[in-house]
């Protein structure tokens, strides 16, 4: 499994569920204190993420860690 595949599926799931919660990029951004430009690389797989930082996300989510690691 190669490591951009696993990203990309990986914003896509953080997409998903953010759109599910009903927040936009910049609503979501402004819960987490990021700015609207990171959360928009995360949603496109251009950000590297360390497991700490998906657990932070699925916290903010509210959301069950495993849906956001579904390959």
């Amino acid at each position: 499994m190669d490591k951009i595949y696993v990203l990309k599926k990986v914003a896509k799931n953080i997409q998903k569920i953010r759109k599910e919660k009903g927040y936009t990029q910049e609503s979501f951004a402004e819960k987490m204190n990021v700015s609207w430009s990171y959360v928009s690389k995360l949603e496109s797989g251009t950000q590297n993420l360390s497991v700490g930082k998906i657990v932070e996300i699925a916290n903010y989510l509210n959301a069950d860690i495993n849906d956001l690691l579904e390959i």
